[in-house]
């Protein structure tokens, strides 16, 4: 297991993601002054959010399956505990939008690679 959300395992079995990107930002309120900088106070954590690409590929793994069960999730609208292969737990991130590129068919239609990316965000912990 290189990370889980909530229940779903990303492994090669299932999406093995080739990139994992974090941004955290946190929120300065500014005031104009004239012949000065801005004043800016700080006001609170911003958003945190965590990107997810990879590519699947029909050999190794059932990425339309696995897409199809993280599009569930999604539509639940329920918050997630994500943890990576190590123990560290990022906290409670919600999926915001699940992008597929599919290539190379087989003659059945079934694409032999599918190029994903996924993004969360993290909320309140719901508990």
């Amino acid at each position: 297991m290189i990370l889980s959300l909530g229940l779903f395992t990303f492994s090669v079995p299932t999406l093995a993601y080739d990139e994992l990107q974090r941004k955290s930002d946190w929120q300065h309120a500014r005031s104009a002054r004239v012949g000065v900088r801005d004043a800016s106070q700080y006001v609170g954590p911003g958003d945190d959010k965590v990107s997810l690409n990879g590519t699947a590929f029909a050999e190794l793994s059932d990425g339309t399956a696995s897409l199809d069960d993280l599009r569930v999730m999604a539509g639940s609208g329920d918050a997630w505990p994500l943890v990576d292969g190590t123990g560290r737990v990022y906290g409670a991130f919600v999926i915001e939008a699940i992008d597929e590129r599919q290539k190379f068919f087989l003659p059945d239609g079934t694409p032999r690679q599918i190029d994903f990316g996924i993004d969360l965000m993290l909320v309140e912990d719901p508990a």
